[in-house]
């Protein structure tokens, strides 16, 4: 893909980013396309306060939305163009859908200092141990759950 379809999907991340926070004004400037074969097949804004939804950044509206159209929940070859860098969540959400390459306007540190969220980079917290965490995670249950996955794998006919 040239220089500029690559430009011109990147201005139309900003563009969506750029309605939601100035013209819609109910959160900040984050749009996101993904890209088929030269073709945008999902689109996304963020909508976090709206939505009442701390999921509903513009990368996972726009895979959701790529997802739905296309019938699948695998987006190999796709390109995200984003109009901020990703947060570790929407990278990984990235990750998980065998997107094939991401493209940004804005950095993380953009965001930290025109939003003051400190959620932009996986930092601190993120590193601890389990247990050294401000919010604790336990593990409980495992042979319980283990037990669904035989089942499950057993119905699907996978092996382990």
């Amino acid at each position: 893909m040239e220089q500029q379809s690559h430009e011109a999907f990147l201005r139309r991340a900003i563009a969506l980013g750029r309605a939601v926070a100035l013209e819609e004004k109910i959160g900040g400037p984050f749009g996101s396309v993904v890209v088929r074969d030269g073709q945008i097949v999902g689109e996304g804004q963020a909508r976090i306060a709206p939505e009442r939804d701390p999921t509903w950044h513009a990368e996972i509206a726009a895979i959701r939305d790529a997802c739905r159209r296309l019938g699948t929940p695998d987006l190999p070859g796709c390109i995200v163009y984003t109009s901020c860098e990703c947060c570790p969540m929407c990278h990984a959400a990235c990750w998980r859908a065998g997107v094939a390459r991401i493209y940004y306007a804005g950095t993380a540190d953009d965001t930290e200092t025109y939003t003051g969220s400190r959620y932009a980079r996986p930092r601190g917290q993120f590193v601890l141990p389990d247990a050294e965490r401000n919010l604790p995670v336990h593990q409980m249950l495992r042979e319980e759950m283990l037990e669904v996955w035989k089942a499950y794998q057993a119905q699907s006919g996978q092996r382990s």
